[in-house]
Parts: C-alpha cells; sequence; structure tokens
C-alpha cells in the first residue's frame, strides 16, 4: 500500500522536491537551480515553463534517490514562494508574460499613487491584513493585463488564467483540470478578504482584475486533484498546498498562539500564530493566514524580510568574495566580535518594518583594514541584524517572543544562529529536521490522506538538534544594533 509522501517545495532559486515516509522521515531530496532574469533596475522575473521543469526534474531526482516508484506516493503536497505572479493561456497552458517575483518592485510607482488616499491603505490592510506594496501579487498581476498585449481582453473574455506559483504548477501536474489554490496563498495576493474568506470584490474592481482569471481558494488539506498518469507515472492525489514560510511554521510545530519560527532562505520571514485572532499591526508587520483546516482559520503575524540567504548567494556569485556559502561561517569566526562595518542589502528595497522600494543596498563603516572576512561577516549579521529589526516590531505591537524556532538553509551557520540569540535575547531552536518548509507540505497532504491524525501527534514529532543561548551583554546588543540603525537610516536616505 502507498505510504510515501512526495512534497514540491518551490522556491525563489531552486526548485526542490522530497520523499518522506509515513513517520515524517526525509527519504531523500532531488533539487534544480534556475535563472533569474533582471530585465530593469528593481525587476526579478522567473520562466514560469522552466519553474515547471525544474519541479518536475526535481519530482523524478528524489523518486529515484529513495528507490520509489510513483506507485509508492500516496499523495502529493506542494509549497511554494508566495505571491510571485502567474498568467496563461487556459487553452494552451503558456505563460503570456515571465512570471513576476515576489522580490520585483515595478509597481512601485503605482502603489505610491495609491498611498495618497489613506483611505484606499486602511481598507486593503483591514481586508487583506497586508500593507499596500508591490511586494505582493495583485499590482503584479494588473501590470501583466495592462501591458501584455491583448492580455486584458483575452481576460475579461476568460481565457486567461491567474495563480502564484502553487496554482500555476497545481494545473501542470492535473493537465489543466483543476485551477485552485489554498488560504494562505491566496492570503498573500492583496485580493483576498482574509476575514470572510473570500476574494473581495472591491479590491478586485480597484486594481481592475476580472473575476474570472482567479482559481478556487481551498484549505490547506483537501483534495486539489490528482497527478495526471503520464507525468509521474501513476495518478497522485495531490492533497495539500500551503505557501512556503506557513509551511515552515506548520512543519515546526507552531500551532499554539504565541509560537514563532523564522526561515532563512533566499529571504527570511519571522512568524508567529495569533490563533484565532487577525493582529492588525501598527509597526508595518502583516496579518496573514497561518493555516485553514475544515474551513476554520488560524492567523498569523509575520515579518519579511527580502534579502537573506540571497545576501550570501550575491557575496558568492555577484562579488565572488567566497566559492561556497559554508565558508562563510569560518570567515566570520576570524571577524572582530565588536564589527562595525555594516551591509544593508537593500538590493529590490527594504521589507519590514520599512517597506521602503526605492532603498538600496550600501555598505558602510569600512576602513583601510577591511577585507573579505568583514565583508562576508557583515552580510551574516545582516540577517541578525533585520530579524531584530522584526522582533522589535513585534514587541512594538504587544506581543512577546520568548522562543525562537529556525528552519531553512542557513541555520546550518552556528554563527548566525549564536549572534540572532545573543541580539536577540532570546533561546534560538534548532530542529533536527531543517527541511521545515517542505515537512511541513507534506504533513499537510498527509493529514488529507489520514497518514497522520492530529496536530498533536505532528506537534510531538518535532526534536530539538541544538538550543542556542545568549552569550552577549546589553552593552554589546545596544551598540551593534545601533550601528545597524544609523546605517539602514543612511541607505533610505541615499535611496
Amino acid at each position: 500500500m502507498a505510504s510515501q509522501i512526495l512534497a514540491i517545495d518551490q522556491g525563489t532559486t531552486s526548485s526542490r522536491a522530497l520523499v518522506f515516509d509515513s513517520a515524517g522521515n526525509q527519504l531523500s531530496v532531488g533539487q534544480e537551480e534556475f535563472t533569474q532574469h533582471f530585465p530593469d533596475n528593481g525587476w526579478v522575473e522567473h520562466d514560469a515553463d522552466e519553474i515547471w521543469e525544474t519541479t518536475l526534474n526535481s519530482c523524478r531526482a528524489a523518486l529515484q534517490s529513495a528507490g520509489s516508484a510513483a506507485a509508492d506516493i500516496a499523495c502529493i503536497g506542494i509549497t511554494n514562494q508566495r505571491e510571485t505572479t502567474i498568467v496563461w493561456d487556459r487553452t494552451t497552458g503558456a505563460p503570456i508574460y515571465r512570471a513576476i517575483v515576489w522580490q520585483d518592485r515595478r509597481t512601485s510607482e503605482y502603489c505610491n499613487e495609491l498611498k495618497n488616499d489613506s483611505t484606499i491603505v486602511a481598507k486593503i490592510q483591514d481586508k487583506t491584513g497586508l500593507l499596500l506594496d508591490p511586494y505582493f501579487s495583485a499590482t503584479k498581476l494588473r501590470w501583466i493585463l495592462n501591458e501584455v498585449p491583448g492580455a486584458r481582453e483575452k481576460a475579461e473574455a476568460g481565457e486567461l488564467a491567474f495563480g502564484t506559483v502553487d496554482c500555476y504548477l497545481l494545473w501542470r501536474l492535473t493537465g489543466g483540470r483543476s485551477h485552485a489554490t489554498d488560504a494562505t496563498n491566496a492570503s498573500r495576493t492583496m485580493l483576498f478578504n482574509i476575514r470572510e474568506q473570500q476574494w473581495d470584490q472591491e479590491l478586485l474592481d480597484l486594481f481592475n482584475i476580472p473575476a474570472s482569471v482567479l482559481p478556487e481558494v481551498k484549505d490547506c488539506a483537501a483534495d486539489f486533484g490528482n497527478s495526471d498518469e503520464s507525468i509521474l507515472g501513476a495518478s497522485i492525489p495531490i492533497s495539500g498546498m500551503i505557501g512556503d514560510q506557513q509551511a515552515a511554521a506548520f512543519g515546526q510545530g507552531c500551532f499554539e498562539a504565541g509560537m514563532a519560527k523564522s526561515t532563512y532562505g533566499t529571504g527570511c520571514f519571522l512568524l508567529m500564530n495569533t490563533g484565532d485572532q487577525i493582529l492588525q499591526s501598527q509597526n508595518k508587520l502583516l496579518g496573514t493566514v497561518a493555516y485553514r483546516l475544515n474551513g476554520e482559520t488560524r492567523y498569523a503575524i509575520e515579518g519579511s524580510i527580502f534579502m537573506a540567504g540571497a545576501t550570501m548567494q550575491w557575496i558568492r556569485d555577484g562579488i565572488q568574495l567566497i566559492s561556497d556559502a559554508a565558508e562563510s561561517e569560518e570567515l566570520a569566526k576570524q571577524t572582530s566580535e565588536d564589527l562595525s562595518v555594516y551591509l544593508v542589502p537593500a538590493f529590490t528595497g527594504l521589507g519590514a518594518p520599512y517597506w521602503d522600494p526605492d532603498a538600496r543596498g550600501a555598505m558602510f563603516g569600512m576602513t583601510r583594514d577591511t577585507g573579505v572576512k568583514e565583508i562576508v561577516t557583515a552580510g551574516l549579521m545582516s540577517v541578525c541584524y533585520q530579524t531584530k529589526d522584526l522582533v522589535e516590531a513585534i514587541a512594538a505591537d504587544g506581543a512577546s517572543l520568548q522562543t525562537l524556532r529556525v528552519d531553512g538553509g542557513m541555520v546550518r551557520n552556528n554563527y548566525v544562529l549564536q549572534k540572532l540569540s545573543d541580539l536577540l535575547n532570546v533561546d534560538v531552536h534548532r530542529p533536527v529536521i531543517t527541511e521545515t518548509t517542505a515537512l511541513g507540505a507534506a504533513y499537510m497532504a498527509g493529514l488529507q490522506q489520514g497518514i497522520f491524525s492530529s496536530l498533536d501527534e505532528i506537534a510531538d514529532k518535532w526534536q530539538l538538534d541544538r538550543a542556542f543561548s545568549p552569550e552577549k551583554d546589553d552593552s554589546w546588543r545596544t551598540t551593534q544594533y545601533d550601528g545597524w540603525l544609523d546605517a539602514v537610516s543612511r541607505t533610505r536616505v541615499q535611496g
């Protein structure tokens, strides 16, 4: 009897697939990077066909590595980079434009125009939990419909489909039979009313989006359809879909209000469960859907940072100071504990709590003896400082963070986690399984199929690998963070 779960984790720089057994143990992984396109200042695009091809290759590689046949897979779970916007032809399945990535800032001017009307800004936050920003899907979708010749006419005629990456992959996996998304991904479009749990007609009218392009919104654990037999060799139920940051929180067992996780992948995303309450932040954090099961919604407050692992990727590939990200930990250990060099990685603007799309990357505090190790360490520390920004905003909103569970590729770096604990003055916990994003998708799909019986069963599976406790005093913490705040303020002035 089929008992394994195939989890698709489609990210910003690579597509991955992992096979898990019925106990939640990882059996294999397949991964393939894809091309990043930067056609203009602040623009970021992906080829949607390449996303699909690398996803499919990763699935086949994971199955082969696990020694599994498609018949061994009980279900598929999908998790994905959120907000990234794809529009395709319903008949041919062909994308009409490249995917516009969540990092993309091309609609900044339009968003700034809308911000002149405080009523619109307040209405968007009240309905969606989000801030008016180019980050989210609505203005990206509007741009495609306005700028691609003939797109708006085709959309009005019902000939086009819109979706975030989860939705597009589902369409491709099912051979075009299923056009659906889940509540977490829908909640990141700036078109979905998280209070009423449905697409909001007033927002559709505001952004001039025809409802005909929208997918059906389902629970995170639901019947999303079956994969076409020709794709993986069997018709497999797709029974879980959830945005990547919510998936990581789910995989970390953050099911109780007040529990928080921070994921360090391409970006950094701190998410705290707020239970059945929508916390409307006064400090530029986001209210969002944590997950929806059996029609019941749990919410979260989230802070989003655009550049975390992507900063180290730039240091590796862009300016070629290192050949492998793993080298950064040893270089950082050789650097002064009182580093006064600050890298502000505002390459595509600043996310929470600044939400400044016009800020650009800069480095401050360099002296004659600044070298490779200082610049690399400044890149690592920028991730810690930006997390501190989020925690300060959460505290200002009245929420208290006692312990932070962490995951993502960067958490293998012990230097980063120790400095994170030092700066935040809280314990930082790294789990045994750090592939929590894929694991969350697997758990979600397995819940729907009955492989896992309850959230309590899933929570009991979480295991601690290592705890990091603060080792620095308040004086160090204050000095280092004040230097960061000064660097950010100068970056924004220059932007």
